[in-house]
């Protein structure tokens, strides 16, 4: 089944997620994107804004591709920005799994997330939940922890001419979280720009080939 549909059980009066396609037979894995957004900002998010927008390629792709029994859902932001301490978007993904969970059960979750969406899907891989994560062009900054992806699978594409966050930051935030261990790699993507529009379909068929894979290797250690 197919369409946008929401997820009961939301505070400030909005649910977290919105499912873009219901598994057909009993869910066994779930794919949440989470889109970018800003550093500051306490503006309303809404799903025409253009980073919620550049994401719908890649939601279109994996959820034509992926198995009937895998539900495919969006995170729904209340505000476009990160704000410091208060990580809204993460606070967003902890409400969306929580919703997932009434919705369908215990499940495993693959979470991909750019830009911002990254690092707020990285930070969210701290559920137990969450086994994996692809993050897209993601804002890895100084100091972002990474102890809590111990076990996780995690996947960083970036690309090389990417002018809004740094790829050489994504490939020392891999290192980290490897010391720290997870299985994780990274792939810069050449000539790739932060908007993924530039070799649009490099970035897409890359996407769809990574998600895929996390959830053939979830499935094997089911």
């Amino acid at each position: 089944m197919t369409g946008r549909a929401s997820a009961p059980g939301a505070d400030d009066g909005l649910a977290a997620l919105a499912v873009v396609r219901s598994a057909a037979r009993p869910a066994r894995a779930a794919v949440l994107f989470l889109h970018g957004g800003k550093a500051d900002s306490r503006a309303p998010a809404r799903p025409w804004q253009p980073a919620a927008l550049r994401m719908r390629p890649f939601v279109r792709a994996v959820s034509a591709a992926a198995d009937g029994d895998v539900l495919v859902g969006e995170v729904r932001y209340r505000v476009r920005g990160w704000n410091d301490g208060d990580a809204d978007p993460v606070r967003d993904a902890r409400r969306a799994l929580g919703e997932l969970a009434r919705l369908v059960g215990d499940v495993p979750v693959v979470l991909v997330g750019h830009s911002m969406g990254g690092r707020a899907a990285l930070r969210a891989a701290a559920a137990p939940e969450v086994r994996a994560v692809l993050a897209l062009a993601p804002w890895c900054p100084d100091g972002e922890p990474v102890a809590h992806l111990q076990g996780k699978r995690v996947v960083v594409l970036h690309g090389d001419r990417d002018r809004v966050t740094d790829p050489r930051a994504s490939v020392s935030y891999v290192r980290r979280a490897r010391d720290a261990g997870a299985r994780a790699d990274v792939a810069l993507l050449p000539g790739g720009d932060h908007a993924m529009l530039r070799h649009s379909g490099t970035w897409h068929r890359a996407a769809d080939s990574t998600v895929a894979e996390l959830l053939a290797a979830m499935r094997a250690v089911a």
